[in-house]
């Protein structure tokens, strides 16, 4: 449990080489495994064309797309008071919200069985910009979550 207001550092990120991106390369590098990154890169690349062919859109308008449609506005965080724990609705930064859409968009996107990654990225892809999908789903499930609490959201002061 951290104590303080001491902040950790973040490292700098160096932008991918086809997009220039920095967020891009963020979701390379949550695609990757075992530390191969030019394997991601295939993939996600592989993935973005195929979306943008079927959608006709640019690639990374495509990407930027996804990513507001798939990012939560609010989220739960359990809070402590009283001895008992509530969930709080709380706002979701922008970098959170980021990170949270990536994550359930290549989880989503990995759960589907017998594609090549590429292929099921490029599906989920589709399906978050048409507003379906596993990942639109999981961002109603925590949308339905903080509604739900949404009677403990003066606890969020606390």
């Amino acid at each position: 449990m951290s104590r303080g207001t001491a902040k950790t550092k973040k490292n700098k990120i160096v932008p991918e080489d086809k997009f220039q991106s920095i967020i891009l390369t963020k979701f390379i590098n949550y695609v990757m495994k075992n530390g191969k990154k030019t394997v991601a890169k295939r993939i996600v690349y592989t993935a973005l064309d195929k979306a943008s062919k079927e959608t006709k859109l640019e690639q990374m308008d495509l990407f930027n797309q996804v990513l507001k449609n798939v990012g939560p506005i609010l989220e739960v965080k359990s809070k402590r008071i009283g001895g008992a724990n509530y969930q709080v609705p709380m706002e979701v930064t922008k970098d959170r919200k980021n990170t949270l859409a990536m994550r359930w968009i290549i989880s989503s996107a990995s759960q589907s069985k017998g594609k090549p990654m590429a292929d099921k990225l490029a599906d989920e892809l589709i399906l978050a910009f048409k507003g379906e999908g596993n990942a639109i789903k999981k961002k109603q499930d925590t949308h339905k979550m903080a509604e739900a609490n949404k009677a403990f959201a003066h606890f969020a002061r606390f």
